[in-house]
């Protein structure tokens, strides 16, 4: 059982951490081409043009879709389309002297979409049963098998009901070179950010059309990757997204898959290998049901502390439900949320990756309802009951009207933040995060802290999959959160123990996931 070797874990974590990862020089000639394109398969188009939902993006990413999963519910291929393009596609292409740039719906570390989707389908108005790949350069989709597999991954799964019973599912799969020819072998971290964030965009466009979805990390990863497939030394599965609901429930069975191999576009002229990624991936796979079974069976309780510090309450800006308070703090009279944000796929077109903040404030109710949404909760395998969570939220606040500058915890419990220490840490923020002006221009520094040693106990080693996943997860939403109000974002990369040592004492024997930067984008001229 590779998975409870977690020795593995900390040895690939200890390994990629900032400072301390090798001298690497990028080398442009060798570039890998941002997408996988079969050659020898045919196009299957997918509809367009289908109208919105108008649907407000902070409804969209926070409203609780687990209520609807026993409520028949089955997408056609026009809807399916529409979740793909807004998770995933091309939202924009802007040309240059030297080619052209492709923009994606979701965010993605250094630009290079090394994240593909793939379906699994057996009851889809206007598609075959099959196995496709989704085929980002042309918007269409590729069919790799034809007939119905979901009892595959229903077996893989060890009988997740929410597989069992999804017309369609949606497979996310890593190709490592993609990221790694930049970020080396940290690339294993980008993995699950950059898939977090393509999730986040899939889960709030789902709830916007009232599709049931759930994540699902806890699978038998060798016959997965084999039905897609994968040459598992640069490209495996790493999520799946069980889509809508029907009457009929599917057995697993277990058959053996044809291998299948169709011939893609090579990369680049050659790819670099890095063995840590391929070894942490495989310590952290299951190899049988019973691990998945295991694995399934953890389940996430919460680690509440009494606070230390001075504590404000959020300010939520919603007349529809009634919010945590703590006594003796007020909180602002509620604004009709469709005031206040765009809609989901008005946000999604607009989004970007900030590359320049103007160091200017936002308001404490922006800050609130961006939090307060983005962490509402995730449909996940591995966060049981709904609303839990494996990692800590941890701010520095340089400029937000109505509450001093300083570090501060998030404590979801009591919809407040409080604060450990006051004081002007624009320096520190751009320190903590690889010393870049981002993080010290921006208005808030939004870092994901988890217990590893914990985390690693319940799920074994791919709980490392699973934490970093949630913090790439609420990354992707707050992302979403902050353009939904007219503000920017960033994620970003950081110096790991610095970053706990900075939070400390209250951060001690956590280790740090993510980091996004919000706040006010610098205007361009012209």
């Amino acid at each position: 059982m590779n998975n409870r070797k977690l020795e593995e874990t900390w040895k690939y974590h200890n390994s990629t951490k900032h400072p301390g990862m090798p001298p690497h020089y990028l080398d442009w000639d060798n570039q890998p081409i941002p997408f996988k394109i079969y050659t020898t398969l045919d196009p299957i188009e997918i509809p367009e043009n289908l109208p919105p939902t108008n649907i407000p993006a902070l409804t969209a990413i926070s409203t609780d879709i687990t209520n609807t999963m026993n409520i028949e519910c089955v997408p056609n291929l026009k809807t399916l389309g529409r979740l793909l393009y807004f998770s995933a596609g091309i939202t924009k292409k802007v040309k240059y002297p030297g080619g052209e740039i492709y923009f994606r719906a979701a965010a993605c570390t250094g630009a290079l979409y090394h994240i593909d989707l793939y379906l699994v389908t057996c009851d889809i108005n206007g598609l075959d049963e099959g196995v496709y790949h989704f085929g980002l350069h042309d918007f269409a989709l590729r069919k790799l098998r034809n007939g119905d597999f979901t009892d595959a991954l229903v077996n893989a799964t060890a009988e997740e009901p929410t597989i069992k019973s999804a017309p369609v599912t949606v497979i996310c799969a890593s190709t490592f070179w993609r990221n790694s020819w930049k970020y080396q072998s940290r690339a294993y971290r980008h993995t699950f950010w950059d898939n977090g964030t393509i999730l986040a965009n899939l889960l709030a466009v789902s709830s916007a059309h009232k599709i049931p979805a759930k994540i699902v990390v806890g699978f038998e990863d060798s016959p997965v990757n084999r039905l897609l497939g994968l040459d598992t030394n640069g490209e495996v599965a790493v999520s799946l997204v069980p889509l809508g609901n029907t009457k009929k429930s599917i057995e697993g069975r277990r058959q053996e898959i044809e291998a299948i191999n169709y011939e893609t576009m090579p990369l680049s002229k050659k790819e670099v290998d890095y063995p840590a990624i391929r070894a942490m991936h495989v310590t952290s796979s299951l190899a049988s049901q019973e691990e998945v079974k295991e694995w399934r069976s953890a389940t996430t309780e919460s680690r509440l502390s009494l606070p230390n510090g001075k504590i404000f309450q959020l300010e939520i800006t919603d007349d529809k439900e009634a919010v945590p308070q703590i006594p003796s703090l007020s909180i602002a009279t509620p604004d009709p949320i469709d005031q206040i944000s765009d809609s989901i796929e008005k946000t999604i077109l607009r989004r970007g990756s900030t590359r320049q903040f103007a160091r200017a404030s936002i308001t404490f109710r922006e800050l609130s309802n961006i939090l307060y949404r983005t962490t509402h909760g995730i449909p996940a395998d591995f966060l049981s009951p709904f609303g839990s969570t494996l990692n800590d939220i941890y701010l520095i606040v340089n400029d937000v009207e109505g509450i001093p500058k300083g570090a501060y915890f998030y404590r979801r419990e009591a919809n407040a933040i409080e604060l450990l220490k006051e004081g002007d840490f624009r320096k520190e923020a751009g320190h903590l995060g690889l010393g870049q002006r981002i993080p010290a221009d921006a208005s808030v520094d939004v870092f994901f802290l988890t217990d590893l040693n914990n985390v690693l106990e319940k799920f074994g080693n791919r709980g490392y999959r699973a934490a970093q996943l949630e913090a790439g997860i609420i990354g992707g939403k707050l992302y979403l959160g902050a353009y939904a109000r007219g503000l920017g974002a960033s994620g970003l990369t950081f110096y790991d123990d610095d970053v706990v040592r900075f939070f400390s004492p209250h951060a001690e024997g956590k280790s740090c996931m993510f980091l996004v930067a919000l706040g006010k984008s610098v205007k361009k001229r012209g």
